[in-house]
């Protein structure tokens, strides 16, 4: 079940962490949070990492996005070392409301990146006009965030990504805060976008059942100070649904497997 192959969708490495390494120093306390990860991530592929509450999972998309800086090793994205935030990546948080400016018009918020990166304005439309209609929200333009719920709001956050047009798209546990109908539709919904748009995806969960659902690839963690347990193939059909993909017996398989590791590793946390 454990093995690095990634399939024939993907082509090349787009993301390789080596060594990753960060240690918290702050009021005379020095905290390991994470040991020693090593991974990566192929062109085109959909990846989610799993693990117990406290194991990192954040602070390794942090780093992964250059948000923080490593205390060793080193991450690199298409070839070159990430040492702030890269150009070819966008990032999609699981506190949607932060990210949205509520005075903005949902349009306003997709095109701020554009303007940001000095696209200019008939193409910026035209991408903001794409993005809006690629997750369902051509029709509320003109709408501010709290005139959304929280579902749509996390569309509109997606959708912004999705503009920017990025190589690599870093999702963290972007769908735990909406209630689990609109969860399974957002799932569905990146991995349409995924298989539309051919981009590179790194999702990180504490959900097993979703990231079995959306993965070619689980990677658990062990608990802090970080280590990679296992990477889980997910070997289900490339087309899936909520219905189908989740009564599958193989499914069930995976997700006991992934669930027994993550147990594995709080037991070592409380051994």
């Amino acid at each position: 079940m454990t093995t690095t192959d990634t399939g024939s969708r993907t082509s090349g490495t787009m993301l390789d962490v080596r060594g990753l390494r960060k240690v918290y120093d702050g009021r005379g306390r020095r905290v390991e949070a994470i040991r020693d990860l090593t991974f990566t991530v192929g062109t085109g592929e959909l990846v989610c990492i799993v693990g117990p509450s406290g194991a990192g999972k954040t602070t390794l998309l942090r780093c992964t996005a250059g948000l923080l800086n490593c205390t060793a090793g080193e991450v690199t994205l298409e070839g070159e070392r990430v040492t702030g935030p890269p150009p070819g990546m966008a990032v999609v948080f699981q506190e949607y409301g932060r990210s949205l400016f509520p005075w903005m018009t949902v349009r306003q918020n997709v095109e701020l990146p554009l303007k940001e990166k000095r696209i200019p304005r008939a193409k910026r439309r035209h991408l903001v006009e794409e993005a809006l209609a690629a997750v369902g929200l051509a029709e509320v333009g003109d709408a501010h965030p709290w005139q959304l719920s929280g579902g749509m709001q996390q569309r509109v956050a997606i959708a912004r990504a999705v503009a920017y047009e990025p190589h690599i798209l870093l999702m963290d546990e972007p769908f735990a805060a909406v209630d689990a109908q609109t969860r399974a539709d957002l799932e569905d919904l990146v991995r349409s976008l995924w298989k539309r748009l051919r981009v590179t995806v790194l999702f990180v969960t504490h959900d097993i059942d979703e990231s079995v659902y959306l993965a070619q690839r689980v990677i658990v963690l062990s608990d802090s100070p970080t280590v990679v347990l296992e990477e889980v193939v997910i070997d289900l059909p490339d087309d899936r649904d909520q219905l189908t993909t989740r009564s599958l017996p193989r499914f069930a398989e995976l997700r006991s497997h992934v669930y027994r590791l993550v147990q594995q590793a709080k037991a070592g946390r409380e051994g």
